[in-house]
C-alpha cells in the first residue's frame, strides 16, 4: 500500500501513519536495543493495542508520521508532535528510527528537521520541546545537531540493573529554527 507523501526531504519523506504499520512498530518495541531509549520498554505490546494508541494519537490531535525512504519507500521510524498546547504554541517532539540498519546515517536529523520546519511553519509553534535519557548519546549527538538546547534534568528517572540516569530536557524556539525547506516553495 502506498505512503502519502506530506513533508518531503531529499532522502525521506514523512507520512501519515498507517493502521497497517501497527505489527512493525510492534517488532521495534519489542527489540531491547529500540526500547531502552523510549518510555516504554517496561511495556507489552500488541499489533492491537499499537492500533489503538495510533489510533489516540490521530483523535487526540497530535501530528504522527512515518518515517520512510524516498527510495523504495521503506518505513524505517516514527516521529510525532504531541501534547499540541495551541494557546501557548508549543508541543513536545518524539522520534523513534526502528530499522537499525538506518541508524548513524543523518535520517535522524533529517526527519526531525522537517518536523520542525512543519511546527513552526504550518503549526504556527514557538516552542517544540523534548525529553531524553543521558545514555541515549547518539540522539542527544542529533538533537544537538538540529539547534536543540538543553533546559533542565530530571535526576535519577531511570532506573535499569540499579544503575540511575538523568533524564534531559531540551527544547528549540520558532527564532532558533532556520532551516525551512517549506517557505522555499512559496518563494
Amino acid at each position: 500500500m502506498e505512503y502519502y507523501r506530506k513533508l518531503e526531504g531529499e532522502r525521506l519523506f514523512l507520512a501519515p501513519v498507517r493502521l497497517e504499520d501497527a505489527d512493525k512498530f510492534c517488532h521495534w518495541f519489542a527489540d531491547a536495543e529500540i526500547a531502552l531509549n523510549l518510555t516504554m520498554f517496561d511495556r507489552q505490546m500488541t499489533k492491537e493495542r499499537e492500533e489503538a494508541i495510533l489510533s489516540d494519537m490521530v483523535k487526540n490531535n497530535s501530528q504522527i508520521f512515518g518515517i520512510v525512504l524516498n527510495e523504495g519507500e521503506q518505513l524505517i521510524g516514527s516521529c510525532s508532535l504531541f501534547d499540541l498546547d495551541h494557546s501557548d504554541r508549543k508541543a513536545e517532539l518524539g522520534i523513534m528510527i526502528g530499522d537499525k540498519s538506518c541508524w548513524n546515517q543523518g535520517y535522524g536529523l533529517e526527519a526531525i528537521e522537517l518536523l520542525l520546519d512543519y511546527g513552526f511553519n504550518i503549526l504556527n509553534l514557538n516552542n517544540i520541546y523534548l525529553k531524553v535519557f543521558d545514555y541515549n548519546e547518539r540522539a542527544l549527538r542529533c538533537y544537538r545537531k538540529a539547534g536543540f538546547k538543553e533546559i533542565g534534568h530530571h535526576r535519577e528517572a531511570r532506573i535499569i540493573m540499579g544503575k540511575k540516569y538523568d533524564e534531559i530536557f531540551m527544547d528549540i524556539l520558532a527564532a532558533e529554527f532556520s532551516k525551512s525547506r517549506l517557505l522555499r516553495h512559496l518563494s
